[in-house]
């Protein structure tokens, strides 16, 4: 039996829970890929934006699945649109991992020391966001055992509660940065800025898609 049918042995959210673990892996992967560029391994950045492509197929692998099923089969405690949209939402998230992969793969691009500390600090963040909705993700079977109501849905509603925030925040850590990058940009080539900005939107779209799919949870625990 192969790995899809597995997954669709009962119903379509364990699946959902599998594709928002495999999202999670790819943006796992940003932390060592910021840490490959700021010490100029670009042999490892290349070999991490392969994993990061590998992961975001098999995620796709999965989505697809999932959208071919959706339209026929079980009786769900939620719509499928807000299923549909949940899922697009998640899907984004490992779209932007692999933005920011590719971004560092296609040019050697050096991180000025002044930036190293706020980059890490960035992407630290964004990845936690990313394991905060993975976690409550990875609920979405028992949510639905108890039709998306009681102390299961409680418990994910406050587990989601700061993702919000925690958005706002990385917005906020973005903006200083971009700020600190112009304020070195006498000591910086023009693609080197331009370079680091395309990095900072991706790790932003990393975060505001994580808030989304997140306020799509949201949405469909208050309607159940």
């Amino acid at each position: 039996m192969s790995l899809i049918s597995e997954l669709f042995g009962k119903s379509p959210f364990g699946p959902l829970a599998q594709h928002a673990k495999k999202v999670h892996e790819c943006v796992s992967l940003v932390r060592p890929l910021l840490d490959a560029c700021v010490a100029e391994d670009y042999q490892e950045i290349h070999r991490l934006q392969d994993q990061v492509s590998k992961l975001e197929y098999e995620a796709d692998q999965v989505k697809q699945a999932i959208r071919e099923q959706l339209p026929r089969r079980y009786f769900l405690p939620v719509s499928r649109d807000d299923l549909e949209r949940f899922l697009h939402c998640q899907d984004s998230i490992a779209d932007g991992a692999e933005d920011f992969a590719v971004i560092l793969l296609i040019r050697n691009t050096k991180i000025h020391p002044a930036l190293v500390d706020e980059f890490t600090a960035f992407a630290g963040h964004v990845v936690g966001i990313s394991q905060t909705l993975t976690a409550a993700a990875e609920e979405l079977e028992a949510l639905a055992e108890s039709s998306f109501g009681g102390a299961e849905a409680e418990a994910v509603l406050d587990r989601i509660g700061g993702l919000g925030e925690a958005e706002w925040q990385a917005d906020r850590m973005q903006r200083k940065l971009s700020q600190h990058i112009y304020r070195l940009e006498s000591e910086l080539d023009v693609l080197s800025i331009l370079f680091y900005e395309k990095m900072l939107l991706a790790l932003g779209a990393i975060a505001n898609a994580a808030d989304k799919t997140g306020d799509m949870l949201r949405t469909m625990i208050v309607k159940g």
